[in-house]
């Protein structure tokens, strides 16, 4: 597994995090979200590496990109109420997991492994829509 180096891709034109094609999921402990993380790459489950997140990564990271967003400009999505939620979850030591899974098998084959390990939070981040894997 691989430290978070955030790329511009990874975000919206406004500079919000949105990282197109992957699955972030959070873990109340660290535990969890590394043996999840170490079965997904066990299974080769994602051309990518994939991404651990400590719960000072998602505050220093991924919330700090919300910034100005909540300035009423016209909209189609809610990332920054979406990343909001990491920072409420990442404010109580959860951790997280961003695992690269463009398709839609390639997704279900994540979560089957996610859902292995407790968790507390799953979407994936698709073209213009956040869908909740819950």
């Amino acid at each position: 597994m691989q430290a978070l180096d955030l790329q511009p891709n990874m975000l919206t034109m406004a500079g919000v995090f949105y990282p197109t094609g992957y699955i972030f999921a959070m873990f109340p402990t660290e535990a969890d979200a590394k043996s999840v993380g170490q079965t997904i790459e066990r299974a080769s489950l994602s051309k990518e590496p994939v991404i651990l997140l400590s719960p000072q990564d998602v505050l220093e990271k991924v919330v700090r990109t919300v910034g100005s967003a909540d300035i009423p400009l016209p909209s189609a999505g809610t990332e920054a109420a979406t990343v909001r939620q990491y920072a409420a979850l990442a404010g109580q030591g959860h951790w997280a997991l961003m695992v690269h899974a463009p398709d839609a098998d390639e997704t279900e084959a994540v979560m089957d492994v996610v859902r292995t390990a407790p968790f507390s939070f799953a979407e994936k981040y698709r073209m213009l829509v956040i869908e909740d894997l819950a």
